[in-house]
Parts: C-alpha cells; structure tokens; sequence
C-alpha cells in the first residue's frame, strides 16, 4: 500500500527576505548616471608646436631639415639620397613624390610602392607622414606608405610632410585620423619616434638595430 506523501518542509530564510526588500526599495528611487567631468590635462600644453618638434626631434635622434616649399623639400631630399651608396630607393607612389622625383638632377633606381614593396638591397625609402605629433616627436604614417616594409627594411628613412600636417599631441593626431578615415581606409598604422636603436648590451647604445640608422623628416614649412 503506497504511504501518503509528507508536505515538503520549508525553511525560514529572513536574509533572502532582507536582500529582497533592499532590492525593492532601491528600485523605487530613480537613478541618474554622474554628471561626465571632462578628464584633467596630464601633461602642460603645448605652447608652439613646431619649437616643441624640433626638440624632440633632436632627442630622438630624427634628423629635421625645414624646406619652405615642395622644390625646397625636393632638393633637401636629393641631399639626403646624394651621399648614399648605390642601389634601389623606394618611394611611396604619391602626386607630390613623383613631381619630387621629377626634379632631381642625378639619376636614381627608383622603385615605386605601385610596383611592390621595398627590396632588401633598398638602401632608402621615400614617404609621406599622414600627421606629426610635437609632444613625442613622432611621425604617424600608414599602409599608404608602400606597407609595413617601408619604414623598417632601408637604413635610411626619408620622410616628407606640411606644417599643417603638424599636431600638438596624439590625442589630436588620432581624432585626425578617425575624422579623415585614415584609420578606416588603411590596414595599419604606425607611430616612428626617431631612428631604430637598442641600448640592451651594456648600455650602450647601436643605432639601426631593428629598423633604419636614419630617420629623416624633411618639413615644409610654407602653409
């Protein structure tokens, strides 16, 4: 004969009930999100960003040539390329390069980034920035530079840009950058502060270890 079934025997839980009750009473109060502060300046403004580059420029070790104009640029170019031992210089397959090109008095195997990408014999490469920043000394250039290779494979990186180009800081840089679709139209980007070094052997320091001995920054200053 089957036993009858026995009530199931409950537990008083009165914590459960207490969280339960907090629960309800907070719900009843709305909320609001906290009022957004703007973030406080970490580091002091810069006062003139084109003083502020040449002296990180100097820090890093980046050699900066000021050009007044596009055939000033060329020829401070052409006297970076002159002393070079021979061999391919790649350049970046831009308008303003190939009126550059275009002006250079002695001859030059020129390899363009629309024919492929730097070789390792390249002893130079040619590119454009996309933005400098003054706070770092840094030069910001993309995939439109000719790829990554462009500026790690030659030991002399030479690049070209405008002072309107120039930012006082990387926040700047990169609101630029989203504001023009660098960002979206590119499959990297890259921030060079300075020449290639390393300083992990008894702290002395070797320039080109991973990347060009040279950086060159040849800046128009015509606005």
């Amino acid at each position: 004969m089957a036993s009858a079934e026995r009530p199931m025997a409950t537990t008083e839980n009165p914590s459960r009930e207490r969280i339960l009750e907090r629960v309800r009473n907070a719900l009843r109060i709305p909320s609001y999100p906290p009022a957004v502060t703007p973030p406080r300046a970490v580091f002091p403004p810069i006062g003139d960003p084109l003083e502020r580059l040449k002296a990180e420029c100097a820090a890093n070790k980046t050699e900066l040539i000021l050009a007044t104009d596009e055939v000033s640029s060329a020829a401070a170019v052409e006297s970076v390329l002159d002393p070079l031992p021979g061999g391919e210089t790649f350049v970046q397959d831009a308008p303003d390069l190939r009126r550059m090109a275009a002006s250079f008095t002695l001859p030059r195997n020129l390899r363009w980034s629309s024919e492929g990408g730097p070789s390792e014999t390249a002893q130079a490469t040619i590119t454009q920035a996309e933005f400098l920043v003054a706070a770092t000394g840094s030069i910001l250039v993309s995939a439109a530079c000719g790829g990554r290779g462009a500026s790690v494979i030659a030991p002399c990186h030479i690049v070209t840009a405008k002072l309107s180009q120039l930012v006082p800081d990387l926040e700047e840089a990169m609101a630029r950058v989203r504001a023009s679709r660098i960002d979206s139209n590119n499959s990297f980007l890259c921030l060079v502060t300075g020449s290639s070094r390393t300083a992990d052997i008894e702290k002395i320091l070797v320039l080109g270890a991973h990347g060009p001995r040279r950086l060159v920054l040849v800046l128009a200053t015509d606005r």
